[in-house]
């Protein structure tokens, strides 16, 4: 035994040694012991006091990553005597003399073994742990109280299900360590401990209320460390608390908000002190912005200027406006992380509190002689436009008037700053910002884009021009396109010959993305400038093949892709066939490797040439499936981090990290995934597209999306894959009955399943949606009675969320802290649900018009929930969902659907006088289909229902732009009315008040039905409609020639057609000379409109 002791000694020294050859080998020796003897060797390695500290640190960390990932393995096979001994033998390692470094491994170890002997019922399995706990932190030993403390940390939940007995111990334990005024470690521990305490219990306020008398302590001891500056844990436990649980902090937030302000605030502390400080307060803006606001606000008119100052921290460096490589922003840097700051600052804190101090300290920053000041205060502006939206938009033009200035400013970096503000604003603000300003901002960076001695700036400038024409209005831009692009192609032609000639890309690459971005906007309107520019973009694509080259390659491909979408298929098919063999050789030539920026951009493009040249493109997908196949299928790297692994990836841009608590955080590998999506997007694209000439790959495409509808690393992937498969269904068609169910068998119960698990309202809302389209394609019959039930088993828990949600909106109306800006968020989250709802009311809608009145046993198991939506008190939102969902009912149900008319007929026909214009749409619509579809037992509802519909029509401002489409509605349910269910209406007595309310034509859904019975009385010479010796007729062709003016019809609809064969029957009455007069009397608009009917 000694011998293995020993050797395995050798072994630790091995895993510890700096040569890979020699620590790979020891690792797989390691790894190839049996669990048992490596738990034995690693305890005995711990407790021999012989081995030098830094292998017996080793050995503590190699046990607890074992136990950590392996102690159910080994240790249920363990006899209850070596249970024993092992437990008594972790705690006896607590307990010896033994350095800091050592015991602190070794608390780790303990506190593992501790966390596996908790079962899932919250039974603690090892009580002498509990008690050694206590013990511990009452011992006269510093070393064992802070031992104690850091096992409580590691393991705040130890207690399980007896947790409430030991409350007032646990707040006993901390209290006292906190007073140890001998011993700084212990109060240290005891913060920590306390903080890990609250965060595991952030929902359980009852817990936190107990533990809130410790807060007074734990400041104290925070400014102790603060004053010591030797650890930092202490601040990062409040950045957590501030993020986790910020209510825990409002008793003393004042002092908190006070200490951290001071630290800020103070220069001579280092830096990244003073940006966990500020970290504290930020995430307070964002966690809790209420209670900042109401108990810290007296400190952010002091907080914005430090910040604003902080930003002001910059290098001064000769070479940077002339740089062609752009390095990446170093995160730690005080500008970078000020920056960070206030922009979420304004959007935590919102623009009321915020802007008036950034407008108070924005003027003299940028009438400073030193251009650091004048580039802060203008990075400034672009950092809150978002957060601050509402209140700067009414003073954009102050705000643009300072910012234009500083085009002309003589330091690069303030004309760049300048430019960057423009462009955020540009996207912020858009469009209004473009509609008020291109008649400065055109010219002012077009002015940018000729510093040729600066070139950073210069492409800057072309990056905020794209930023500008992305949100254009096609009609502004087109005004100022000769003047772009005379610009951009004189650039493009310069840097063409500077690439040649000395290698420098930055600009071109910039410009290439400009153009794209101009004739994205600018559509067909770009043809004019197409001949110039395509060979010098094909000669990029084909020649740019070196690797230093690939991204302006890639961004020339975007270019090209995007101008042939603008031209259009006929203009761009003599280059589209050049342009596909192009893309497909860089992937068929040459094996790309995972990084190439290239990939991107190919995928993209194959999208949009899918686009332009249709089922043409049918012939190019054996090529471009498999790459963008392997990128949709990227798999990101992920794993699970010691705290002790984690200093590795500290930097690491590429990583990120959630913390699990307990000494472990999970990580995952960012890079890739946006292409993941990017594929994801481009696979649905080619289902949409191409319909059953994408049918031969239908089959791998939906193996690969409904593994993704779970894939919780990116919203974009799942959205896709819930997106793409209704389209993969309609592929599939063309493979027969049979292969269309075994697809839908794969997909349904895995749809149910993401709908019912998905965390986010947005991707909730894709995957509803999805699931009301692949039922409308694959129709009745498509659910089987079990899937039936578990699908209305969600909607039932759906729905019953949607009024918890409420109800938590009306509770946080009475919290303390709430005040106008809250509200503000509770009603965007209100908006959120109710755009879940409508989802919920498109599977519904889906049910009911595939299944009919075969719905109605599952239909009432929900029922309830709609109903009470129609009650008194609920919002107008919810009331026009239930409506929407009844009219449903009776226009695919019909006659049927009388079993519900005492649940909804009265609150339908109340609600027609809603003050809600959304409401009364919803209910007017309902009484159109009670007519057209109700049958006899819907006539007296009819009835009653026609005299609420002219009221409507007849209110004063019905026809104003909020009312306008439910008045259009009510005309239309009068209609059908009057053609469908007239038994119990004088129809003679309306049709006359009818024809005065029309034309109409906002509606394109209502006007064929409202059109088509006019058609209906014509024909059939109808008296009340003509008026005495055909008066009317005059009007009826004034009505039809602005219904035609308005385009209220496609000209080749059925109604229209009928229409213009009417027309020509009078035009054929006596010589036509009263059709001539008719016409005369109408409008310009009018007469060209029916003319060009007439004559189609």
């Amino acid at each position: 035994m000694a011998d293995g002791q020993d050797q395995f000694y050798q072994l630790l020294n091995s895993l510890l040694s700096t040569d890979n050859d020699l620590r790979s080998q020891a690792e797989e020796a390691y790894n190839n012991l049996p669990i048992e003897s490596r738990v034995t060797l690693l305890l005995t390695s711990i407790l021999n006091d012989g081995l030098g500290e830094e292998l017996r640190q080793m050995a503590a960390v190699l046990l607890r990553r074992l136990f950590s990932a392996e102690f159910m393995d080994f240790y249920p096979k363990l006899t209850a005597e070596q249970q024993g001994q092992l437990k008594e033998q972790v705690l006896i390692s607590v307990q010896r003399d033994q350095p800091e470094g050592l015991r602190r491994k070794v608390c780790d170890v303990v506190a593992e073994v501790a966390r596996n002997l908790i079962d899932d019922d919250g039974n603690n399995q090892w009580p002498d742990f509990l008690r050694f706990l206590f013990e511990c932190a009452n011992s006269p030993s510093p070393a064992l109280k802070e031992s104690a403390l850091r096992m409580f940390t590691l393991v705040p939940g130890v207690f399980g299900n007896q947790q409430s007995n030991y409350l007032d111990l646990i707040k006993q334990m901390l209290h006292q360590s906190m007073l140890d005024t001998a011993n700084y470690e212990v109060r240290f521990q005891a913060v920590r401990a306390a903080s890990a305490f609250a965060l595991i219990h952030e929902k359980e306020t009852p817990i936190l209320k107990h533990m809130e008398p410790l807060l007074p302590n734990m400041v104290a001891i925070l400014a102790e460390s603060v004053q010591r500056s030797d650890d930092e844990t202490l601040l990062k436990c409040f950045i957590e608390l501030a993020e986790t649980t910020p209510k825990f902090l409002r008793s003393h937030l004042e002092p908190v908000v006070e200490m951290c302000m001071k630290v800020f605030a103070d220069t001579n502390q280092e830096d990244s002190w003073r940006h966990l400080a500020l970290e504290v307060i930020v995430t307070l803006s964002e966690t809790a912005p209420a209670m900042l606001r109401k108990v810290g606000g007296k400190y952010i008119p002091v907080l914005v200027p430090q910040v604003l100052l902080m930003m002001t921290d910059l290098d001064e460096d000769a070479e940077w406006s002339v740089a062609d490589e752009i390095l990446e922003e170093d995160n730690d840097s005080n500008s970078v992380v000020a920056e960070s700051a206030l922009d979420r600052l304004a959007c935590g804190l919102g623009g009321k509190t915020m802007l008036p101090h950034i407008i108070q300290n924005i003027p003299p920053m940028l009438s400073n002689s030193d251009w650091k000041y004048r580039h802060s205060a203008l990075m400034a502006i672009s950092a809150v436009g978002e957060g601050c939206h509402k209140q700067m938009e009414s003073m954009l033009p102050q705000i643009m008037e300072g910012v234009l200035n500083y085009l002309q400013d003589p330091h690069p970096r303030v004309r760049y700053a300048a430019c960057n503000a423009v462009g955020q604003m540009a996207t912020d603000f858009a469009p209004i910002f473009e509609k008020k300003f291109h008649d400065k901002v055109v010219p002012g960076l077009l002015m940018v884009l000729d510093d040729n001695a600066n070139p950073r700036v210069q492409a800057h400038a072309g990056a905020a021009l794209v930023n500008f024409s992305e949100d254009c209005p096609k009609n502004i831009l087109t005004q100022y396109l000769d003047a772009i692009m005379s610009k951009l192609e004189a650039i493009l032609s310069t840097k063409f010959k500077e690439l040649v000639e000395k290698g420098t890309k930055l600009v071109l690459e910039q410009v290439v993305t400009t153009i794209a971005s101009v004739a994205d906007t600018s559509e067909e309107q770009f043809v004019a400038y197409y001949d110039r520019l395509m060979p010098c973009l094909k000669y990029i694509i084909e020649n740019a093949t070196t690797t230093e080259l690939k991204l302006l390659r890639g961004k020339t491909i975007e270019c090209v892709s995007l101008i042939g979408l603008a031209v259009g298929t006929d203009k761009f098919r003599m280059d589209a066939n050049d342009i596909m063999g192009m893309l497909l050789k860089t992937q068929t030539t040459e094996e790309m490797p995972e990084d190439d920026p290239q990939t991107s951009y190919l995928i993209s493009a194959w999208a949009r040439m899918c686009r332009i040249l249709g089922k043409d493109f049918v012939q190019y997908l054996p090529m471009v499936m498999g790459p963008v196949m392997k990128t949709a299928s990227i798999k990101p790297e992920v794993a699970v981090f010691d705290n002790d692994d984690m200093g590795t990836f500290e930097n690491d841009v590429d990583w990120q990290f959630v913390s699990l608590g307990e000494q472990q955080n999970f990580g995952i590998r960012t890079a890739g995934l946006e292409d993941k999506a990017s594929a994801c997007e481009m696979l649905v694209c080619y289902a949409r597209e191409l319909n059953e000439g994408f049918a031969p790959y239908a089959e791998d495409v939906v193996k690969l999306m409904v593994p993704l509808l779970k894939f919780y690393f990116h919203d974009g992937v799942r959205s896709a894959a819930a997106e793409s498969l209704p389209y993969l269904l309609e592929c599939a068609k063309i493979k027969g009955p049979e292969f269309l169910e075994g697809m839908w068998r794969y997909i349904c119960p895995e749809l149910l399943k993401a709908i019912d698990t998905e965390p986010e309202n947005d991707v909730l809302s894709e995957l509803m949606y999805s699931l009301s389209k692949c039922i409308e394609t694959l129709g009745n019959g498509c659910l089987t009675e079990e899937t039936m039930t578990e699908l209305v088993r969600i909607l039932d828990k759906l729905l019953k969320e949607h009024f918890t949600h409420a109800a938590d909106r009306l509770e946080k109306r009475k919290d303390e802290d709430y005040d106008e800006v809250v509200e503000e968020q509770l009603v965007d989250e209100d908006t959120e649900d109710v755009y879940l709802l409508s989802k919920l009311s498109d599977v519904i809608h889906a049910l009911f018009s595939t299944y009919k009145e075969s719905f109605f046993p599952f239909f009432d198991q929900i029922v309830g929930h709609y109903t009470k939506m129609l009650g008194d008190g609920m919002t107008w939102s919810d009331r026009q969902w239930a409506l929407c969902v009844f009219d449903d009912l009776v226009e695919f149900c019909g006659p049927a659907s009388v079993r519900y008319q005492t649940l909804f007929v009265q609150p339908l026909l109340t609600y027609t006088e809603d003050g809600s214009a959304e409401v009364r749409q919803a209910a007017v619509y309902g009484c159109g289909v009670m007519g057209q579809f109700g049958g006899p037992a819907y006539a007296a509802a009819c009835r009653e229902a026609l005299a609420k519909l002219i009221k409507v029509i007849a209110a004063p401002e019905s026809r104003s732009v909020d009312n306008v489409n439910a008045t259009e509605n009510a005309i239309s349910a009068v209609t059908k009315i009057l053609k469908y269910n007239p038994a119990n209406v004088n129809k003679d007595e309306v049709i006359p008040l009818w024809l005065s309310w029309l034309p109409v034509w906002e509606d394109v859904d209502e006007a064929p039905h409202i059109y088509g019975f006019l058609c209906d009385l014509m024909e059939s010479n109808n008296q009340a409609l003509l008026g005495p010796e055909n008066s009317n007729v005059p009007r009826i062709i004034a009505i039809m020639a602005e219904a035609f003016a308005r385009e209220a019809l496609e000209a080749s609809s059925e109604v229209a057609q009928r229409m213009v064969r009417l027309l020509r029957h009078i035009q054929l009455q006596a010589d036509g000379k009263m059709f001539e007069v008719c016409v005369a009397q109408l409008l310009p608009d009018q007469q060209r409109a029916l003319h060009q009917f007439l004559a189609a």
